[in-house]
């Protein structure tokens, strides 16, 4: 049997553990989706987001950040109204909002990847864990990162959710050190 972290205690956790947590992302689009689900998170159990996130996907029209970026008031309305997501204005408004800053970020830089990866140099950060207790809930670099994020409009960025942002899109590995994933991940080097 494989050692995962100890976080990854249910079904859901499991899979998103074992399948995604931690493997660099270099999709806009999934960079996009991960973006507004740690922003719909904060507050709430990332379970929740989780379970969901098929509802997520349905909602955003596939995290396509062109579309969302025009959204207007017809959309925030049905968005508010859908009970398969967290209906709470300020997120939904965020998520809006943020496909637009981001598409700001892609005319500058030609890629969300490559802006956001540049915070640590294009390659994954490999600090050692021993476990939960060793996983700090924000960085010097997530705190960058989110300043810079805010400072162009950005809303739900704060260093927290980043860093989270940060470990999901396998900018960080923070999978325990004796988490299987740990060496599947950084044997892909």
């Amino acid at each position: 049997m494989n050692r995962r972290c100890g976080w990854a205690r249910n079904a859901l956790a499991v899979a998103y553990h074992d399948r995604e947590w931690g493997v660099p992302v270099r999709s806009d689009r999934r960079l996009f989706e991960l973006l507004v689900l740690e922003g719909a998170q904060a507050g709430l159990s990332w379970h929740t987001i989780l379970a969901k996130r098929a509802n997520y996907r349905r909602a955003f029209d596939g995290f396509d950040f062109n579309k969302v970026a025009r959204y207007g008031a017809r959309e925030r309305r049905r968005l508010l109204a859908d009970a398969g997501i967290v209906r709470n204005r300020a997120k939904i408004d965020a998520a809006i909002g943020n496909a637009r800053c981001f598409l700001e970020v892609r005319r500058e830089h030609r890629s969300f990847a490559r802006y956001v990866w540049s915070f640590v140099a294009g390659e994954p950060l490999r600090p050692r864990r021993r476990g939960a207790a060793d996983i700090p809930a924000r960085s010097e670099i997530s705190d960058l990162l989110s300043k810079e994020l805010e400072r162009r409009g950005f809303k739900f960025v704060g260093s927290t959710i980043m860093y989270a942002f940060m470990q999901a899109v396998g900018m960080v590995n923070d999978h325990e050190m004796g988490c299987f994933r740990r060496r599947e991940i950084d044997a892909q080097r």
